[in-house]
């Protein structure tokens, strides 16, 4: 048990490597947010347009009508790990608004056991401890209407925090920026993620840290380095909207996301790679709607060698009325993913509702 902390542990340090820049940094905040997006495969850059939008798009917080809240909740690994969500967000004036959403990743109650065993090799119970290990990310957004009424774009500036116990913290700093265009009825959306790079910068307690590496016979692990850079990542989306006989709609809508480097993404190369994902949602008179999706296309590699393309399909539910909205989503259906499939509730509000 004692060795099985110290490598968890040492493999959460090691994201904290001097100046490096990793494919794969504070990947929480890439999860997605939004059962209603998450039922379509996060394929929504495009389309954003409610409170989300902050995650999504901030472009999109231009069309908000009124004041809007969001919530939701979803548990991972057998409801080890929680991540949760919460936005708010504001038109400023007809040209501007501005949100502020927070989202935590966290587990807690992890056993430490490095001190079961005292200086004379007895067991003594009493000597383990609890900690939670959490990441948090709070973002502000902005958006505002170009001269030109098709267009609008918007920034994100975030913060983020992660703690691992009494053991090492971070903190974190970036930007994002979006764009969208309306023509007609169809729509377009362009988002870049830690466009300047992210940077997080990490302290670690030498004595705790020590008192792992003492824990376990033979190892001798150097101290982590204590910086980290996230990559820039870009989304491309095109949707449109269809309606018939005024009662049904159908949202359909595309998403390229991309990373700029070699990944095991469907389309890779070593200047760029890319997973793409589709969405739809059937609505009825705006009250019920139907969503599905598929994406996170992969090239998983087999026992025997050989690569195996997996995908995630999605399908979710969500119910609207007087401006109140729940919405659930069941990700990776019929687990033809590596990811774990999860159940995830979400509601947003309204404030129009109160007036």
């Amino acid at each position: 048990m004692k060795k099985l902390l110290f490598f968890c542990l040492t493999a959460l340090y090691t994201v904290a490597n001097a100046q490096s820049v990793r494919k794969y940094s504070n990947e929480f905040m890439n999860i997605g947010v939004d059962a209603a997006a998450l039922g379509m495969s996060n394929a929504v850059v495009a389309s954003t347009s409610d409170v989300n939008a902050g995650y999504w798009n901030p472009a999109g917080l231009i069309r908000l009508e009124d004041d809007q809240v969001s919530l939701m909740h979803a548990s991972y690994f057998a409801n080890i790990a929680q991540y949760d969500y919460a936005a708010y967000a504001k038109k400023i004036d007809d040209r501007s608004a501005w949100g502020i959403s927070l989202i935590r990743f966290g587990v807690d109650d992890i056993l430490n056991t490095t001190q079961l065993i005292d200086s004379q090799g007895n067991i003594d119970y009493n000597r383990i401890s609890l900690f939670s290990t959490a990441d948090y990310g709070l973002t502000f957004s902005y958006a505002r209407k170009s001269t030109l009424k098709e267009i609008q774009y918007g920034v994100n500036a975030k913060v983020i925090r992660r703690i691992i116990g009494d053991f090492a913290n971070s903190w974190g700093f970036g930007i994002d920026a979006g764009i969208q265009y309306q023509k007609n009825d169809w729509q377009f959306g362009a988002m870049v993620r830690d466009i300047t790079t992210t940077y997080n910068v990490w302290a670690i307690d030498e004595d705790k840290y020590n008192e792992i590496k003492d824990a376990v016979a033979g190892q001798n692990q150097e101290m982590p380095e204590s910086t980290e850079i996230t990559l820039p990542k870009a989304q491309l989306g095109i949707a449109k909207k269809f309606e018939f006989h005024y009662d049904y709609t159908l949202l359909a809508a595309l998403n390229l996301n991309m990373q700029f480097a070699r990944t095991n993404d469907i389309f890779a190369s070593d200047a760029v790679s890319i997973d793409p994902a589709l969405g739809f949602e059937f609505g009825y008179t705006d009250l019920v709607f139907l969503r599905a999706g598929v994406g996170n296309f992969q090239n998983v590699m087999q026992i025997d060698g050989s690569k195996k393309v997996n995908f995630q399909p999605n399908i979710g539910l969500g119910f609207k009325y007087k401006g109140i909205q729940i919405d659930y989503a069941l990700t990776d259906l019929g687990d033809q993913s590596a990811a774990l499939y999860s159940n995830i509730f979400s509601v947003k509000v309204d404030f129009s509702v109160f007036r």
